[in-house]
């Protein structure tokens, strides 16, 4: 289980193919204190450490990861959104972030409204029943509300401090986002079916 909250941005230090898969090297400020078998939050896809030093550490990417988010097209060099898994005794501040990506969208606008930014994302048609205004969703493992939603995009304002501290401030119109709507919706979805 994730926050949203993003703990700092790693870089892309290395990447191999594999059988059935690819593996990466992630730097990041934090690699020292991880452990085998925990999971980090890259870029919002939830993903197993399966080594580390003082410096980065290494993931694999299965197929199915790479099928169902843009990692497939990451490049050495590039940025991701990291976030370690919250502990059961941990602050909560975002929302409920499974790690598990429902789908990718895109850029489609970006501007600066003072000190605030405002980002427009596609929505795909699969996820926009779960989607609602003032509601919470996940972009990139980022945990933020949806200021105005229409039937394929949404858009959301960005404060300063999370443009700083994520790769959104590295994003352009026409980037890949990873989105994972608010898992509660879900869970509604299916509980009702029969009464639908």
């Amino acid at each position: 289980m994730f926050t949203g909250i993003v703990e700092a941005t790693g870089e892309v230090v290395s990447i191999e193919d594999a059988d059935e898969g690819r593996r990466i090297e992630v730097a990041a400020p934090f690699s020292a204190d991880l452990e085998g078998g925990q999971s980090v939050a890259i870029s919002g896809a939830c993903l197993t450490v399966e080594a580390f030093d003082a410096e980065r550490f290494e993931l694999f990417l299965s197929e199915e990861t790479l099928e169902r988010t843009y990692l497939d097209s990451i490049a050495v060099g590039d940025a991701v959104n990291l976030e370690r898994a919250l502990p059961a005794d941990g602050r909560f501040d975002g929302h409920f972030v499974q790690g598990h990506v429902d789908g990718v969208g895109e850029v489609t606008h970006v501007e600066q409204v003072g000190d605030d930014w405002y980002f427009g994302f596609s929505l795909p048609d699969s996820l926009a029943r779960y989607v609602v205004e003032k509601g919470s969703i996940a972009v990139d493992g980022i945990s933020l509300t949806v200021a105005d939603l229409r039937a394929d995009e949404f858009t959301v304002a960005v404060i300063p401090a999370t443009y700083d501290r994520t790769t959104l401030s590295e994003k352009s119109i026409g980037d890949p986002v990873h989105l994972e709507v608010d898992v509660v919706a879900k869970y509604v979805e299916r509980l009702t079916e029969g009464y639908r």
